[in-house]
């Protein structure tokens, strides 16, 4: 007869032996002394993302205005995230309208608190969360991402491998907390993206699910469901958009996200298992945020968007579910869906989005239908936040 394993120390081996592995990935394709940067944009998406024309560019720089952009062979030439955002403060100033450029918040606009969430694991949640709190950078608002899931992938894609990097806290549990919380900008990040800010995940999260029923048995603090909206407050004026990844589950962490919500984004994998399993998620959400609602929390949204991921278009039974998803929902479907695209999933290999890789690592048709998609949804959802303050889209 065999010896029986420990589960608990095979497992633990196991990970130990992964994060080691994990770590000299990393170092191979970011060595410890190198760091991680954001490529250079070409002068034609440079001017795709402020709406100009690329002869314009070349004109700007002729005449010495503005930041002058790295030439390289056949003349091309390229500028660094920061010089676009130099370009928009330049062009800004001598926009007809105000926000042609720089689109943020002005005057009484409120802080856009965009929760991205999904039941199920596979739907692409972070994947689109990251997309989207990075165009959205790209294209001149001030973000702050936030990782609540404790498996910290939307961490991954920006750098921070968390059982390393994150050995004693800093993650938003250290400032939501019960006890001795810090403010919320000792756990803030600067990127490489200029724009970006993060706050990373790790398993130091799993607490505020194991803490708050202990705090609630003493009835002590605040209202759980009100804490990450009261530590928001602390950073409001420093961003436009606040992107929040949730767990894959509807914790209390995800109801606190939900609170503090001024907008959610649903996403949905176009298969009949997936819907069903939303279709229990949003049943239990509706129940929760009752419960949260009558408590006091404040249960009113700007907007509420289901955006269909992963999907492939030649698949029939997924354009099924996408029409059944749209005779039920109307408008509230995103009229763009995130294609399922190699060029996505073989970014993630190297634990970056599709912002961020050269575009020449893939067959071109590839990379620009991936990115049509990507682009197409997160202008939807740049609408919608327009809207939001009482602008153009919608």
């Amino acid at each position: 007869m065999q010896p029986k394993t420990r589960i608990d120390k095979l497992v633990g081996t196991h990970a130990a032996a992964l994060s080691e592995r994990l770590h000299a990935h990393r170092e191979q394709l970011f060595p410890p002394d190198a760091k991680r940067e954001l490529r250079k944009f070409t002068s034609g998406e440079v001017a795709d993302l402020l709406g100009v024309k690329d002869a314009y560019l070349r004109k700007l720089d002729l005449e010495g205005k503005g930041p002058s952009p790295e030439t390289r062979a056949g003349g091309r030439r390229y500028y660094t995230p920061a010089d676009i955002q130099d370009l928009r403060e330049l062009l800004e100033k001598g926009a007809k309208s105000a926000g042609t450029y720089l689109p943020g918040r002005r005057g009484d606009d409120h802080l856009q608190v965009i929760t991205v969430i999904n039941f199920k694991g596979g739907s692409g949640k972070t994947t689109t969360a990251a997309h989207l709190a990075q165009k959205l950078a790209l294209d001149g608002y001030r973000v702050l991402a936030i990782d609540l899931d404790p498996q910290a992938s939307l961490s991954a894609l920006h750098g921070v491998q968390p059982e390393l990097d994150l050995p004693d806290g800093g993650t938003i549990y250290d400032s939501i907390r019960y006890d001795d919380p810090v403010p919320l900008r000792e756990v803030i990040q600067k990127t490489y993206f200029t724009n970006l800010d993060l706050i990373p995940g790790n398993l130091d999260l799993m607490e505020f699910e194991h803490a708050t029923p202990m705090a609630l048995r003493e009835q002590s603090g605040n209202y759980f469901f009100t804490r990450i909206g009261d530590v928001l407050a602390e950073v409001e004026a420093d961003y436009d958009v606040v992107v929040i990844d949730c767990p894959p589950q509807l914790g209390f962490l995800t109801m606190s996200a939900l609170s503090a919500a001024t907008a959610i984004l649903v996403t949905v994998h176009p298969q009949m298992l997936d819907v069903m399993s939303m279709c229990q998620f949003l049943l239990m959400t509706s129940n929760l945020l009752g419960v949260v609602a009558d408590a006091g929390g404040d249960m009113d949204y700007d907007w509420m968007r289901y955006v269909v991921t992963r999907y492939e278009p030649g698949d029939g039974p997924q354009n099924q579910m996408v029409s059944f998803m749209r005779s039920m929902f109307g408008d509230h479907v995103l009229n763009h869906p995130v294609l399922k695209s190699t060029a996505i999933s073989d970014a993630g290999i190297t634990k970056q989005t599709l912002y961020e890789v050269e575009k020449s690592q893939f067959t071109r048709a590839t990379y620009e239908r991936a990115l049509e998609s990507l682009n197409a949804v997160n202008g939807e959802i740049e609408g919608l936040i327009q809207a939001a303050w009482g602008r153009k889209g919608g």
